[in-house]
C-alpha cells in the first residue's frame, strides 16, 4: 500500500526539518490503516518499532511516499515494513529517507491479547 503526505510548516522543528515524532506518527497511522484493512473486524494496538534512526533531513514542501508491506504474521501479532521516499522530484524517488518495522498486537475489547484471525 502506498500513501502520501506533504510536509507543511507546522510539521517542522526550529532547524527547518520535519520533526522526527511527526514522521513516526505518520508511520504508525499508515501501518495501522494497513493492518486494519488486512484484518477487518479485529482490533490492533501498536506494540513497537525497531530501532529508530533518522539519517536524512526532510524539508518543508517535500511530498513523502510511504510504502507499507506486511512482513510477518504471528499468533497474536503482525509486523509491517514501512519505507519513506521523497516523491516530489523524480530523482528522489529511489532514495529511502526513512525505514522501520512496526508491530501490532491483536486485542479483544478488554485489551487482552488474542489470536490473529485469517488475513484478507
Amino acid at each position: 500500500m502506498q500513501h502520501y503526505k506533504i510536509v507543511l510548516p507546522a510539521d517542522l522543528n526550529d532547524y527547518g526539518s520535519l520533526f522526527g515524532g511527526t514522521l513516526l506518527k505518520w508511520v504508525d497511522e499508515i501501518a495501522y490503516i494497513r493492518v486494519s484493512l488486512d484484518f477487518p473486524g479485529q482490533h490492533f494496538v501498536t506494540i513497537g518499532l525497531d530501532d529508530v534512526e533518522f539519517r536524512h533531513p526532510i524539508r518543508e514542501g517535500q511530498i513523502l511516499c510511504f510504502e507499507c508491506k506486511k512482513v510477518r504474521v504471528g499468533n497474536t501479532s503482525v509486523s509491517y515494513n514501512v519505507q519513506v521516499r521523497g516523491a516530489r522530484y523524480e530523482t528522489e524517488t529511489e532514495e529511502v529517507l526513512f525505514e522501520n518495522n512496526i508491530s501490532f498486537v491483536c486485542v479483544d475489547k478488554a485489551g487482552n491479547k488474542q489470536k490473529v484471525k485469517n488475513a484478507k
